[in-house]
């Protein structure tokens, strides 16, 4: 019942179900014109009645805000035993319609239980945001194969390993940009080596804030068989996992850490915990498993993913590598700071505050030139030592500092400072989670932006 666009949306996926359709209603849009030149549907123009309503229907919809319609469409339909929706009257239906997610033949449907319709929807646009547009390509490339794969991969945890691996490959990425006969070939490469060998694939989770990582990374997480992650990766990700995915936490203790819990003198060195890393990654994937090892940042960024890459190549063991958004880039675009500017800074300098404190192989006049950004990760032991040290290589003690704690998540800290007072102010702050420190003149920017700003917000007011 109903001729308007609110029974034109219901129509149309009635219309794709293959669904034996009439309409009444005294006035129909053009569109559903169109549908019954198109044979799709019949139309009686005229105004409901009860006797429209018999038992030989499936479902009798009312999609109208007519007086009192919606009512007598409802007592009709009870009276035959007929499933019934009048739309936005939850109470009046017997049968509710999901907020759908259209990837054809991809469908995902969102439903409140009639307490939300309009809630459903904002779902459904969340939802959305995540579903890429062909996605349904994915199917069609699924159906090409589906014969072939059953054919050469007998063992179900074959195929099912097989799929998962398909849909987060190049040629998920082929066949969703349209290149399906190239995703058909890469598909069947892949069936040739698929084995029981198990696989790794390292995934950058990027600097904190769980929404910074790759739709690629995403992917891979959702297919793991074992997730390995350490506490630079948002625990939010681990959400993302299949239920049955095994959780391994390799998180290593710093030596912040292991003075408060007090054990310090037996704590492991970094490179002890790094290959106990590696071992456990290769017993995992040598059970034929698809191993994800979350690494926070990029995992070749101070990540030690190089270590685990030729850790796995020594056993053959095949390694896909997702790139992620670095701390440094990360923590300094939350801040405003661009690590390159114009006038200011060529080039950028990555370091680690163990390898700069104890002054490891470092040639400090270099990294106190001007005009270049120095980014120091897991600085903040040594902070007062590399800082000093930079200011005797011949950096000016003016020169603009900062430090990002816990940089993208909403419990970040930003201290500005220079050289000769950033320290300090850390230690004033209380700092003590994970940070990297920026020094150069970019770091001034952001006071520079606030200024313009102010300096804009006074001409405004000035001028009105």
């Amino acid at each position: 019942m109903g001729g308007g666009q609110t029974a034109l949306r219901k129509l149309r996926w009635l219309v794709r179900a293959e669904a034996k359709i009439k309409v009444i209603a005294p006035e129909v849009d053009p569109e559903i014109q169109k549908l019954r030149d198109a044979g799709k549907l019949t139309i009686e123009k005229s105004l409901f009645y009860p006797d429209a309503v018999t038992s030989n229907l499936v479902l009798v919809i009312s999609a109208t805000d007519a007086p009192n319609v919606s009512e007598e469409v409802f007592v009709a339909a009870m009276a035959q035993g007929v499933l019934v929706n009048c739309v936005d009257r939850t109470e009046l239906c017997t049968v509710i319609f999901p907020a759908i997610i259209d990837r054809f033949p991809i469908l995902v449907a969102v439903s409140s239980m009639g307490r939300s319709p309009t809630l459903s929807r904002s779902v459904r646009g969340w939802i959305e945001l995540r579903l890429p547009n062909a996605l349904g390509q994915l199917a069609e490339l699924a159906g090409r194969l589906r014969s072939e794969v059953k054919t050469k991969l007998p063992s179900v945890d074959a195929r099912k390993a097989f799929w998962e691996e398909v849909f987060a490959s190049k040629a998920a990425d082929e066949a969703m940009y349209g290149s399906m006969d190239a995703a058909v070939v890469e598909a069947e490469k892949m069936m040739a080596r698929a084995s029981s060998d198990g696989s790794i694939v390292l995934v950058g989770a990027g600097p904190g804030d769980p929404e910074l990582i790759t739709l690629k990374g995403l992917r891979a997480i959702q297919s793991a068989d074992v997730l390995m992650y350490d506490k630079l990766a948002n625990p939010a990700l681990l959400e993302y996992a299949r239920r049955d995915v095994e959780l391994i936490d390799v998180g290593k203790k710093g030596p912040r850490e292991a003075v408060k819990e007090g054990s310090d003198a037996a704590r492991p060195s970094g490179t002890t915990m790094q290959q106990e890393i590696n071992q456990t990654l290769i017993e995992q994937a040598l059970k034929g498993k698809k191993v994800v090892r979350l690494k926070g940042g990029d995992p070749f960024i101070f990540g030690r993913g190089g270590e685990e890459l030729l850790a796995a190549a020594e056993q053959g063991i095949a390694v896909e590598i997702i790139p992620g958004i670095t701390a440094a880039m990360g923590g300094a675009s939350y801040a405003g700071i661009p690590l390159t500017h114009r006038h200011m800074s060529q080039s950028v300098r990555f370091v680690t505050g163990h390898s700069v404190e104890h002054g490891v192989n470092i040639d400090w006049p270099e990294l106190a030139k001007p005009e270049q950004t120095l980014v120091i990760y897991m600085g903040l032991v040594g902070i007062e030592k590399i800082l000093q040290r930079l200011v005797d290589a011949g950096r000016g003690d003016k020169t603009p500092a900062v430090l990002l704690e816990n940089a993208t998540l909403p419990n970040h800290r930003e201290v500005f400072g220079t050289l000769e007072d950033l320290a300090g102010k850390v230690r004033e702050e209380g700092i003590d989670g994970p940070s990297i420190i920026i020094v150069g003149e970019v770091a001034g920017i952001p006071a520079q932006v606030h200024e313009r700003y102010a300096a804009s917000s006074i001409e405004a007011s000035t001028s009105s």
